[in-house]
């Protein structure tokens, strides 16, 4: 039977503890730049160039913090990123008056879903400007499908629920996009996904 060298194990033992101290600080880094980036995104969903009735506004580029958490820290983190914005922006529409909720589903449509779908950003680092774009598109998707099922009844007389849906959720996400994907243009110019907070 062979006995271990002491030295040996030591060493061992102490590569061991730094590699875990080392995992726990990104961990604590990841989390602590998660909470930033989406107060800041809640910060921004309050500055609002227009706010549409029954929900949804042009902001002062309230998605960007959230792209920028994906394409930092992957999708995984951006997905929880923007499902926390989404229940941040549920938390600041209900305070200002401006959400009408009909069902839970629509509740889920509407923010930790369209919000959450903003993370999958992190699968396009190389692209991020496709990746906003796609994005983009898919929160409109979830939006869509909410206006479709939960939102007809507001549609003018003889106008199609999809043809409502798309005008409506279009209204707003059209200039966000715009308004999104020049900034993120800007932060990927100037190299702000390397930066560190």
């Amino acid at each position: 039977m062979m006995n271990a060298q002491p030295g040996k194990v030591g060493e061992s033992a102490r590569k061991s503890a730094t590699l875990s101290t080392r995992k726990e600080i990104e961990q604590v880094r990841i989390l602590a730049e998660t909470v930033v980036l989406v107060a800041l995104s809640g910060a921004l969903y309050l500055f609002r160039f227009f706010l549409l009735p029954q929900g949804g506004a042009v902001t002062l580029g309230s998605m960007v913090p959230v792209f920028l958490l994906a394409l930092r820290r992957g999708p995984r983190v951006g997905i929880v990123g923007g499902v926390a914005f989404g229940l941040v922006a549920l938390v600041e529409d209900l305070y200002s008056g401006v959400e009408v909720i009909f069902y839970p589903a629509q509740v889920i449509l509407d923010y930790p879903l369209a919000f959450g779908v903003l993370g999958v950003a992190g699968f396009f680092r190389r692209i991020p400007i496709l990746g906003v774009g796609i994005c983009v598109a898919a929160r409109f998707c979830s939006h869509f499908v909410s206006g479709v099922l939960f939102f007809a009844s507001f549609a003018p007389a003889g106008m199609s629920p999809f043809v409502y849906s798309a005008l409506y959720n279009g209204g707003f996400l059209l200039p966000e996009f715009v308004i999104t994907a020049a900034l993120m243009f800007v932060l990927v110019r100037v190299k702000a996904l390397e930066l560190y907070l």
